[in-house]
């Protein structure tokens, strides 16, 4: 499997993945190899079905916010890239991100990027505003994968 990875995924595609995400090249190959696990259709993307096999988002009371956060409104397959760039929002500001170019664009990692996607997790009609009504179905979903914690542990 880590061969047929490191084979469909060129050399010009990571760096140009490097220098979109921030991510090195050895977490590039290992996460691409990661994906085409994932993907048991084969065709090169992953669909939600793909994601919810995943036993740490099943068991997530946000995991279905997560997945949605892989695809863009009206699709329902995310490619590699897409994958990445959704990725990146979950690495850490490096010291050396903070200083860089200010012509170029913002790291997908930036506080301002970070916060961005984390709203949109909560913003669940994606009208841009967190309605009491949206804020209260995070909550309570939290709240439910809580109270099973405990009684699992009692």
């Amino acid at each position: 499997m880590g061969s047929r990875a490191s084979t469909l995924l060129r050399e010009e595609e990571i760096e140009e993945i490097k220098k979109e995400t921030g991510f090195s090249h050895s977490q590039i190959t290992r996460l691409y190899s990661r994906f085409t696990s994932l993907d048991k259709g084969e065709n090169g993307t992953l669909s939600r079905e793909d994601f919810q096999r995943i036993p740490e988002l099943a068991i997530n009371p946000l995991g279905d916010r997560i997945i949605n956060a892989f695809f863009p409104e009206g699709e329902d397959q995310v490619n590699f890239r897409g994958f990445m760039r959704t990725l990146a929002h979950f690495r850490p500001i490096e010291d050396n991100e903070k200083n860089k170019d200010p012509i170029a664009s913002e790291p997908l990692n930036s506080r301002s990027n970070k916060l961005l996607f984390a709203f949109r997790l909560y913003d669940l009609d994606r009208d841009d505003k967190i309605s009491r009504d949206e804020l209260l179905q995070v909550l309570e979903k939290v709240d439910v994968e809580q109270k099973m914690s405990i009684r699992f542990l009692h």
